[in-house]
Formats: structure tokens, sequence, C-alpha cells
């Protein structure tokens, strides 16, 4: 058999790369599709455009798989897919069902609920006819570019239809005002499939349809062979009984052997379920529930707790740190008290204590600095929007986090909204004259204290103006004066203050929801001052 591989081009935002150059579950999304391939086929052809796509199938009278370079899929997927395209002996097209309310069918909950928003690859065909189950029949479907021909068949395609195997699956409890059910809930398929043409579909792929995915099969397979069920057994049921018993007494072994590490008594720490490389070491007060992979030369320290996750080689988790839902690439580094939460980092990256990012992805070579929060949810129940191909677009999750390109730096202390993206090679670096200290911030005298309450006077500072001086013994009780006085004097004891030697008259636009206003500039006495501000609503 030959393989055939469609190219596409089109680079995703904001990595500035094909989806086949990004990593999905700590994989090159090109190596992840020969490796599942691997098994069918001898050589390879790439092809650049449609026309040569048919002059290599027509010249060709072999065995053909043929997709796009930007599709993800699994093994569960791909593997079915192959074996129904070869026992049907026909020319073959990867099509899922699609609903059709007329006739009262529902489509692929996976595909119309996660797979369809943003996405050009996947194109809905009514009326046609399709192959279920080796039986032809005619309806909706959609349909993408996986391909199969017979050796010498070159006839045209048939859709074949491929159930993606959806259950609906949920992680947490939500107030109802965040959501119009109390559960977030996702279709995760056991069959997942997906075209990459998003920032979205990148994080979606690595996370409700990759390690949510894991989850639904080991969810599955333990929902097999039940034994009050006996008598309904499935040839299915009793392919996975020995599996299952043998699972659950290697657990049961690994709770109560007092040689086992501290971190592996629980049920769900099995080795079945976390897998752990060469080399590593693992603090015994680290929490690890499956189902979850760690690769080599991985430090995973105190108080650690990782559920349901991917770590790739040479990761250092330090202590305190929360992954969750999440898949962390090669040669990452997590210092103490980082949170990850359904979130992707790409290899080489860093972030930094007491950062929290939630339903995110982020680049190659890039750092998140300490104290920044990715939120996810707005305020204000509107959807939220994100940019795609320089549009704004709502989003249908009801929570989603944001995007940061490869090779950037993020300075500390930011705040960043929902939906929102930050380019590749791009250094941010905080400059908010409110809230930043530029200069040495002038004290009190030590010796003063104050008779009655025998504590120390101070200096109060609603920042940047000074609130109360104890020298002068003045209290405003009103408000503070706002930050854009430009210095305030203390009394005669003290010399003047001034804020930065900077005068800055930044004027915004009014906050949108993903549109950006680059504040004016004026009067800049000292350059190296002062950071171009962006404005961005949520």
């Amino acid at each position: 058999m030959r393989r055939i591989i469609i190219r596409d081009f089109t680079t995703v935002e904001p990595f500035a790369e094909p989806a086949r150059d990004l990593r999905i579950l700590n994989k090159y999304l090109w190596l992840m599709q020969r490796d599942l391939l691997k098994a069918y086929y001898s050589r390879t052809t790439e092809v650049d455009t449609p026309e040569e796509l048919a002059e290599q199938i027509a010249q060709s009278d072999e065995e053909l798989v043929i997709y796009r370079d930007n599709l993800f899929f699994n093994a569960a997927l791909i593997d079915t897919f192959m074996a129904r395209a070869r026992a049907s002996g026909r020319p073959c097209q990867i099509t899922f069902r699609a609903s059709d309310p007329s006739r009262g069918i529902k489509g692929d909950p996976s595909i119309e609920r996660h797979a369809l928003q943003l996405c050009t690859g996947i194109r809905r065909r009514d009326d046609v006819n399709y192959i279920d189950n080796g039986k032809e029949q005619r309806g909706s479907v959609y349909i993408a570019d996986i391909y199969y021909y017979p050796a010498g068949n070159r006839s045209e395609p048939i859709p074949l239809l491929i159930e993606t195997i959806s259950r609906e699956m949920g992680y947490y409890h939500i107030p109802s005002y965040m959501a119009n059910k109390g559960d977030m809930t996702y279709q995760v398929p056991i069959r997942a499939f997906l075209s990459i043409e998003s920032w979205l579909h990148a994080l979606t792929a690595n996370v409700m349809m990759g390690v949510f995915t894991r989850a639904a099969e080991q969810d599955s397979r333990m929902g097999k062979a039940r034994l009050q069920q006996i008598v309904h057994w499935t040839k299915e049921d009793w392919e996975v009984f020995p599996s299952k018993v043998t699972f659950l007494l290697r657990a049961f072994w690994e709770k109560i052997n007092p040689m086992e590490a501290q971190w592996r008594n629980h049920f769900l720490s099995s080795r079945r379920l976390v897998k752990v490389g060469e080399r590593c070491s693992i603090d015994p007060t680290a929490i690890i529930h499956g189902p979850t992979v760690i690769g080599d030369d991985v430090y995973i320290g105190p108080g650690v707790v990782i559920a349901n996750s991917v770590i790739g080689n040479n990761v250092n988790v330090m202590q305190g740190s929360q992954i969750m839902l999440s898949v962390v690439s090669d040669r990452c580094f997590l210092p103490f008290n980082a949170g990850l939460f359904m979130t992707t980092l790409m290899e080489n990256t860093m972030v930094a204590q007491n950062s929290t990012l939630q339903l995110c992805i982020v680049g190659r070579n890039t750092f998140i600095g300490a104290n920044n929060v990715f939120t996810d949810f707005n305020l204000q129940g509107e959807p939220i929007k994100v940019v795609h191909k320089g549009q704004l677009i709502e989003s249908i999750e009801p929570v989603l986090g944001s995007a940061v390109g490869h090779n950037c730096k993020l300075g500390s202390g930011f705040v960043i909204y929902p939906g929102r993206m930050i380019e590749s090679n791009a250094v941010i670096i905080f400059d908010n004259d409110a809230n930043l200290i530029r200069k040495t911030v002038p004290g009190h005298n030590l010796d003063d204290v104050d008779m009655a309450t025998g504590e120390p006077r101070r200096i109060v500072y609603h920042w940047p103006n000074v609130y109360i001086d104890p020298d002068t013994s003045e209290h405003r009780s009103e408000e503070p004066p706002t930050a854009s006085l430009p210095h305030t004097n203390i009394s005669a004891g003290h010399s003047q203050h001034h804020r930065a030697d900077v005068t800055d008259h930044l004027r915004s636009a009014p906050a949108d929801n993903g549109e950006r206003h680059v504040a004016d500039m004026s009067d800049v006495r000292d350059p190296s001052a002062v950071g171009i501000s962006a404005t961005r609503g949520g």
C-alpha cells in the first residue's frame, strides 16, 4: 500500500505554522499520523494541489490511503476506517452522520459539538448515498479528506460512515449562572477526529479528544463485563473480562504492598493507568491519578497533583504545582505552585510560580512569568469570541482560555481575557503606572513610634500618591488624588516625591471584545520608561 499526503500550508494562528508542525499529545501531528498508519503502507508520496492528487491516483494501480496532513485522528478511528473500507472493496471517503431534523435523525455528537466550529475541512453533504455497516443508504453526512482506494479500482469514492462513539462526560459542577446546565460537559469520542485549522482545534485535539478520550476508553472498558449482568454478556464482554480481572488484582496489590511507592496507594494510580518512564524522580507525597503517561527523566516534587495528563521527557514539576487534564511536552518547567487545567504546553516552555492557565494552549520556547491569570469565562454572560482568519467569531464554548504562540515572553502580573491570542515572537512587559513601582519608595523614620499603639508610624500610599504622612499628621479622608497627578509633596523633612519622569497621556478607545486599540503616547520625556500598551475588552 502507498500513502499519499495532501499538504495543507494554511498557518494556524497564533503559531504561524501549518497544523502538521504543531504538537498534539506531545507529538508533531505529522509524526502522529505516520505512526498510526505505519502498519498499512510501505511508501509515501506528498502532493500540494488537487491536480497533483488526481494525477497520482490515475497513474497508480496499487492500494492507496490518502489524507490531508492537518487532520487529527486516533488509532480507534483510522483502524476502523481501514478495516471497513477494505471490507467494502470499493473506493471510500470518511464520513460522519449529520443531523436531519426533518427525518428525526441526530448527527454525530462529537463532530457537531466540537469539530465543526471554525472548520472548513469537514463539509456537509445532503441527500447522498453512503455506506453504513455494509449497507448503502441515502441521507445527510459530513465528509472529510481521508480516502481509501483498493488496488486497480479508481471509481468515484463513496462516503463510508464512521461513528465516533461519543459519550457525554463532565469534569465538575458549576453554578447555573455560568452555564445553562450545572455540569460542564463535553462530547468525548472513542474514535477521535478533527480538522485542525485554529488554535481552538489544537486545544480540543489535546484535551477533549486527547486526554479526555483516554479516560473515556478506560471508563468504557471498566463498564463492560459486570458480574451482575453476566447473563447478558456479549462476545466483547467475555474478551474484556480476563484483562479487567487482572487489572483489578494488580491495582489491589499495589495498594496494599508496603514496598510500593506511596503515591501508588490509590486505584487510579495503578501501573495500568499511570505509566512512568525511566530515570524519574517522584516525591512520595505527590498524588498522580490516571490515565496518565509520564516520560523519561522527569522530576515531580513534593505535594504535586497530576490527574489524567500527559507529561513529556525531561520535565520538571516543582512542589505544589497542579496539572489536571493537561499535556506538558518535553523539557517544560513548572516552578512551585503553577497550575494547569485542561491546558497544553508545547516543548521547552516554562510557566512560573503562581500562574494559572485554564483551557489554554501555549507554543514552544515560551516563558509565562509569575502571577499571571488566564481567565476562561465572560462575566457578562456573553459568548466568548475568538479571532479566526481576521474575523471575530463567537465560540460555542461556555468556558475557554487563550492561546500563546511560539518564542514568547510574558512578564508578571497580567490578566488575560478569554479567547485572546498572543502571537509568536512577542515580549510583553508589564507597564501600568497605577500598579507598577518604578523607583525607590521613601519610607518613614524607623524610631517614630505611635505611643498609643506601640506600632511604628508609616507613610501610607494610595499608589502612587501619599495618603498619610506622619510628619505632617496629614490624613486625607476623601478619595486620594488620581494617578494622573505628576507628583505629590510629602513634607519639609522629605524631598519632593515624583512619579516616574514621564508624562503619559493614554487615550484608549472603549474596550471591545477582540479589537485592538493602541494607546496614544504623547509628551514622552523618557522613552526608555514607556511601554506600548494595548487594550482588549472582556
